[in-house]
């Protein structure tokens, strides 16, 4: 029996996945969770040979995520869930020790697969994140969310997380998160190189 845990804030996609699951009788969802910190506190009661991640977490990233987790549990295959196939972040997520990579356009057949085929030791694509891998680098700068543009703005005016944070009325992990992502969308080192990348490269 294969045992997951899903890492995964909205109910939707959770419930969705679940149900998937249930169908499947070689394998067992044994929990999901919404945060980073909240899978930590289910490492410790449940044993899990996949763990289904989304990149985009309310207080961490992925990106993060995925490398405190293989130092703690190297033996749990860990497959990226995610709308973002920025070819960047796929391998960020692949060197921080994911396995897999799933883009959320993948049918169920996809999802079975890469977690049969992760739980056995194999690296697995979906078909839309290996056509993205193999698109030629180019000039092109991958764009800005309409959120990701909307907290870039307020940064580059001097506003704090928290006080930006107050002003979209979200928490500010939130915030954090998204500006995590954005470092590791255009693989620069703080806010500033953030701000200075988006204004030459005129994402703002």
């Amino acid at each position: 029996m294969i045992k997951i845990i899903l890492v995964e804030d909205h109910h939707l996609v959770v419930a969705g996945i679940r149900s998937m699951l249930a169908d499947e009788s070689d394998m067992d969802c044994v929990h999901s969770c919404t945060t980073g910190q909240s899978l930590f506190q289910a490492l410790k009661v449940h044993d899990a040979d996949v763990i289904l991640m989304d990149i985009n977490l309310p207080d961490t990233t992925g990106i993060d995520l995925c490398r405190e987790v293989k130092k703690k549990y190297p033996g749990i295959a860990i497959v990226a869930l995610s709308i973002n196939n920025q070819p960047g972040i796929i391998r960020k997520m692949l060197d921080s020790g994911a396995i897999g990579y799933v883009l959320k356009d993948a049918d169920r057949h996809e999802i079975v697969k890469a977690i049969r085929m992760t739980a056995g030791g194999k690296e697995f694509l979906s078909i839309s994140a290996a056509t993205a891998m193999r698109k030629p680098a180019g000039n092109g700068v991958p764009p800005l969310t309409r959120r990701e543009k909307e907290i870039l703005e307020w940064i580059s005016n001097g506003y704090t997380s928290q006080e930006i944070a107050n002003e979209l009325s979200v928490d500010v992990t939130t915030i954090i998160s998204h500006k995590k992502n954005m470092l590791a969308k255009y693989d620069v080192k703080n806010t500033a190189e953030l701000v200075k990348f988006t204004i030459v490269h005129k994402l703002i």
